[in-house]
């Protein structure tokens, strides 16, 4: 759904999290690869344009402007930390000229683009003043409850808080899930009637409820499907529990497309990885960050791949790390290879055991096969590297540039030192130390000259005999 006049969201994102004994915010505290806020910001941007998505920053203010800027909302300030009423209040000019707005918690990251979308249609047909998203988990200790007018109906009379609980709210199971619809003409005619006269000792936006029913305005309340997508975490265990379902969930998604993941529960694949089908993953591999993987892959134990573009048909083998790099159809990666950021790795090109490659592109066929290290390199298409090569690009204050034409072959345990450039089909032959550009077609060799002294070992031998 695109950008919406009549709607804008807003998104508390301002506590500190007292309780998960943390410095970090809460609200950057991360399950599947991001902050607890982002994932929220991407369900609300699903609803609306970023511009009509407004965070309340507070604690730590900075940090949280910083982590979440580039998805383009806005920010308002809420200096004192008085309660979610006050944050609504710090936000009462912004969100003024919407008809509508909606209110999330910066801190539940399950919630589901749908379901908020879901709030805003039952929202707009009930007419309601507030539409309250509710909850059954199965233990609904610690939440507010929602008091309906009778239990079948969709009317609420109040939002009780579990301090406020009389003996006989105690049964009552649906929680309040911190998320609401509101008209914004009513709401900010009762904004300025809230207080801190509550169990919470704090300016709290659940007493908007009881406020607007006695002005005889219309309160509702839809349950979400799954209580699971409005719980938050309060505690790092809970945290690792919303990341593990999250990852499970995102593991389901991708072999519900196609893509084979062998002990699923093994893997660390992150919320915005995504994976084309057909492609299989085998245990214990970690996809992390916006990676992207096409079809017909493999990806062997014990990988890591964070923010990488693979193409179709590539071979990742055991215990390869690749970070922030391209690989192209038919690549063969590993075992043990290190892709460091900057490397594109052509088509049908290959990177063997203990190769490392940095701000390297490697052309289509190239191979570097063993023990070798290629930082701030071109290398053309076909070339073969050896074994122990080495592009020595850094010179202590800066970085140069090694270039090598296509059809080249560069002997094991040769050292190029850059600035230097090898041409087409050059031979460079093993161990050779090369200073000087070296012609298309040519051979290059930088040895120091082999002597041979017959005898030389047993006399030293003898003369260690008479010390």
């Amino acid at each position: 759904m695109g950008s919406n006049s009549k709607l804008a969201m807003v998104i508390m994102a301002a506590g500190k999290g007292t309780r998960l004994k943390s410095q970090r915010p809460k609200v950057l505290h991360e399950i599947g690869g991001k902050p607890l806020l982002a994932h929220v910001i991407a369900a609300a941007s699903r609803i609306v344009a970023p511009a009509e998505i407004f965070v309340v920053i507070g604690h730590h203010a900075e940090k949280v402007r910083a982590a979440v800027a580039s998805t383009g909302v806005s920010f308002v300030e809420q200096t004192e930390q008085l309660g979610t009423g006050h944050a609504i209040q710090c936000a009462r000019e912004a969100i003024a000229g919407y008809e509508n707005i909606l209110v999330l918690s910066g801190d539940v990251p399950l919630i589901r683009s749908e379901t908020i979308e879901q709030l805003w249609s039952i929202h707009q047909a009930e007419q309601a003043a507030m539409t309250i998203l509710t909850a059954a988990p199965d233990d609904p200790t610690g939440y507010g409850r929602i008091v309906r007018q009778s239990p079948n109906s969709s009317e609420v009379e109040a939002i009780v808080e579990q301090k406020a609980l009389s003996a006989a709210q105690q049964g009552i199971g649906e929680i309040n899930s911190g998320i609401y619809a509101f008209q914004t003409a009513p709401l900010l005619a009762h904004l300025d009637k809230l207080t801190a006269d509550n169990a919470n000792k704090e300016v709290i936006l659940t007493d908007m409820a009881g406020l607007l029913c006695a002005a005889g305005q219309r309160v509702v309340a839809i349950q979400a499907a799954e209580a699971i997508e409005v719980l938050g975490a309060n505690t790092i265990a809970e945290l690792v529990a919303l990341d593990a379902t999250l990852r499970a969930a995102t593991a389901n998604r991708l072999m519900a497309q196609g893509v084979t993941i062998f002990r699923p529960e093994t893997c660390v694949i992150d919320a915005d990885a995504e994976v084309a089908a057909d492609t299989v993953i085998e245990p214990f591999v970690q996809l992390l960050g916006r990676t992207r993987i096409g079809g017909d892959c493999r990806i062997r134990s014990y990988s890591v791949i964070e923010n990488c573009t693979l193409g179709r048909g590539v071979l990742v083998r055991q215990s390869c790390v690749l970070a922030e790099s391209t690989v192209a159809d038919g690549a063969k990666i590993g075992p043990f290879a290190h892709l460091r950021p900057g490397s594109e790795i052509g088509e049908d090109a290959h990177v063997g055991n203990f190769v490392e490659t940095k701000k390297t592109r490697l052309g289509k066929g190239a191979k570097a096969n063993h023990l070798t290290y290629l930082g701030d390199a071109e290398v053309g298409e076909r070339t073969n590297i050896g074994a122990g090569v080495i592009t020595c690009n850094y010179d202590g204050v800066h970085k140069h540039k090694t270039s090598i034409g296509k059809d080249a072959f560069i002997g094991s345990d040769s050292t190029l030192v850059a600035p230097v450039e090898v041409g087409d089909g050059a031979y460079v032959g093993a161990g050779s130390c090369i200073t000087h550009n070296v012609p298309a077609g040519a051979l290059a060799v930088g040895r120091a000259r082999q002597f041979i002294k017959e005898g030389w070992a047993a006399a030293r031998r003898a003369l260690r005999q008479k010390e």
